[in-house]
């Protein structure tokens, strides 16, 4: 019994993660996709895909473990919009720090050294300012469900997205447009 239950726990704690990857590596995918759509009108070759993907890796396994941590526990209790936000802000903030991580290592593997790096991240400033911006509204929604889901149960939020309303309908209140 305790074995299925481990089991249990490794297959659900895996979905979310790859869940979590997905969105992300979509979000970042597009972004990117945007970036070298933008810049391709001014001949600017942009190809940094690999980075979305990383990017989407890493930050995947960084909000299970803020999840793990309980980062907002003492907001269990608080309305759904706080804890959103507060999620939102923060990871917004992590995604700042892995920014900043990314220039340095990029610094290290141009030979321009960890200072070099660091020259990069403040002449990036406004570029990176905008796209916390981003990441911070895309996290939102993303957060929302999440928290939606915690509260209402991920069976039932799943069941409202992906089967019809007819089969739904005695589960939650449904307003009828």
């Amino acid at each position: 019994m305790e074995n299925n239950t481990w089991k249990h726990k490794v297959g659900r704690e895996l979905a979310e993660y790859w869940i979590n990857f997905a969105y992300l590596f979509l979000f970042f995918g597009v972004f990117t996709m945007y970036r070298r759509l933008v810049l391709a009108e001014y001949k600017i070759t942009y190809l940094h895909y690999g980075y979305a993907f990383v990017k989407a890796l890493v930050l995947a396994k960084v909000i299970m473990i803020g999840d793990f941590l309980g980062l907002a526990r003492r907001l269990k209790s608080s309305p759904l919009i706080v804890t959103t936000l507060y999620k939102a802000c923060v990871f917004a903030l992590w995604v700042v720090i892995f920014n900043a991580a990314e220039c340095m290592v990029d610094g290290l593997l141009h030979g321009k050294g960890l200072i070099g790096g660091f020259h990069m991240v403040g002449s990036n400033l406004d570029e990176m300012l905008a796209g916390v911006l981003v990441v911070f509204f895309s996290f939102i929604p993303f957060f929302a469900f999440k928290e939606l889901g915690r509260v209402l149960g991920t069976e039932r939020i799943a069941s409202l997205f992906f089967r019809e309303r007819s089969a739904v309908k005695g589960e939650l209140p449904i307003c009828n447009d």
